[in-house]
C-alpha cells in the first residue's frame, strides 16, 4: 500500500536527570532479580492511530542494545521499536517517536546503511545517532532525512557520568523537536483494529540471532507481551517491563553491506523492501502473515492468508527483523 502524502538546555541538568533515571533502574532490577511480569500493573494508555494531520516529522533514534547499555531510557514511549541484526551477531534498536517525546532516550549508538531504506517510509524523519562509518556519512547526508549526529556543540546530547563510553550517550528529544508530530506522521502502513479470526494460542515466542535473542511472553494481567533480551527481563529505567501490544517477527533477507566496523566485521544490510513471511503476535495469539513493501517510500502491509489486512492491537509495536533461509 502506498503511503499517504509525505510530509540549549543546560547539560548539567540533563546529566542529573539521566543519572536519576539510571540509578532508579539499578536499584530495582539487578541481575537475577525475580520477576512475575507485574512490576508495573497499571493500565497502559492507548495510542490513537486516527489523528489530525502530522505537525512535523517522526524522530528516529538508534539505541544501543548490548548488556552494558541496559536498562535503556525512553523505549517505553516509542510508537514503534525496530530490532535489527548488526555486527558479531548482536542486535541494535531503532525507536520511532511521533505521539510522545520522552525526556531522555539512550544510550544512543551509530547508524547503519539499511537504516536509510527503513526510514524512507517517513517524510524527512529526524535521525538521531552517535555517528557512522566515515564512508557512510556522505550517503546519510544525501538521504531524504534530517541527520542529527552527536557533536560537541549540540545541546541535544549529553554523556552520563555513571556509565562508560560508548554506552553513556543520551538524547534530549525536545532539543530536536519542540513537540510530538502526531500519529499521522507514522506512515508505516500498519493497520489497527479487531483481531482476525484464527491464529494459535502461544504464551511465549523467541527470536534468536547468532549472539543475541528476544523473547516475548504474554501477560494476561497487562494484556501485553513482556520483553526479555538475551535471557533477561527487559526493563525500563524505573524498573518496569518493556511491554508492547503487538510484536511482528518479520523474515527478511540479510546480506552483507558495503561497510565494515572498526574491527573489520561486515555490517549486515537488512532488506526491508520486498515481501516475505511474518508472525504477528497480539492478544496472546500468533498469526501467520505475509508482509509486502513495494518501495522505500512505502509503508509495510501485513495480510492474512486470505489477503485481508492483519490488524495490530492499539499500542506500541515491536518489529524484529529475522534473517530468512
Amino acid at each position: 500500500m502506498r503511503r499517504g502524502t509525505r510530509r540549549g538546555r543546560c547539560a548539567a541538568l540533563l546529566t542529573a536527570a539521566v543519572a536519576v533515571s539510571l540509578g532508579a533502574a539499578g536499584c530495582t532490577a539487578g541481575p537475577g532479580a525475580q520477576d512475575d511480569g507485574r512490576a508495573s500493573t497499571a493500565p497502559v494508555p492507548e495510542r490513537s492511530h486516527s489523528a489530525a494531520p502530522a505537525s512535523g516529522p517522526v524522530l528516529a533514534v538508534k539505541v544501543d542494545n548490548v548488556r552494558a547499555a541496559r536498562p535503556q531510557t525512553g523505549l517505553e514511549d516509542a510508537d514503534v521499536v525496530y530490532a535489527e541484526p548488526v555486527e558479531a551477531g548482536l542486535s541494535r534498536l531503532m525507536a520511532i517517536y511521533a505521539t510522545e517525546l520522552p525526556e531522555s532516550v539512550g544510550p544512543v549508538r551509530s547508524a547503519r546503511e539499511s537504516d536509510l531504506e527503513l526510514l524512507g517510509q517517513f517524510d524527512r524523519p529526524v535521525l538521531a545517532f552517535s555517528g557512522a562509518q566515515s564512508k557512510l556519512l556522505p550517503i546519510i547526508d544525501k538521504a531524504p532525512l534530517r541527520a542529527e549526529p552527536a557533536s560537541e556543540d549540540s545541546d541535544a546530547y549529553v554523556r552520563a557520568g555513571d556509565r562508560q563510553a560508548p554506552h553513556n550517550l543520551y538524547l534530549r528529544p525536545d532539543e530536536l523537536l519542540g513537540k510530538p508530530s502526531g500519529a499521522a506522521a507514522l506512515t508505516t502502513g500498519f493497520t489497527y483494529g479487531k483481531a482476525p479470526a484464527g491464529g494459535r494460542a502461544e504464551s511465549s515466542h523467541t527470536v534468536r540471532y547468532p549472539s543475541a535473542s528476544f523473547a516475548f511472553t504474554w501477560s494476561d494481567s497487562r494484556d501485553r507481551w513482556l520483553v526479555s533480551m538475551d535471557g533477561s527481563p527487559a526493563r525500563t529505567a524505573d524498573g518496569g517491563r518493556l511491554a508492547p501490544a503487538t510484536v511482528v517477527v518479520q523474515h527478511v533477507r540479510v546480506r552483507e553491506s558495503d561497510f565494515r566496523d572498526f574491527r573489520g566485521s561486515n555490517s549486515p544490510y537488512v532488506e526491508s523492501v520486498g515481501s516475505g513471511e511474518a508472525e504477528v503476535l497480539r492478544d496472546g495469539r500468533v498469526y501467520d502473515a505475509t508482509w509486502k513493501r513495494g518501495a522505500a517510500e512505502d509503508g509495510t502491509t501485513y495480510t492474512t492468508g486470505d489477503g485481508k489486512p492483519l490488524n495490530f492491537a492499539e499500542g506500541q509495536v515491536w518489529v524484529v527483523f529475522a534473517g530468512r533461509s
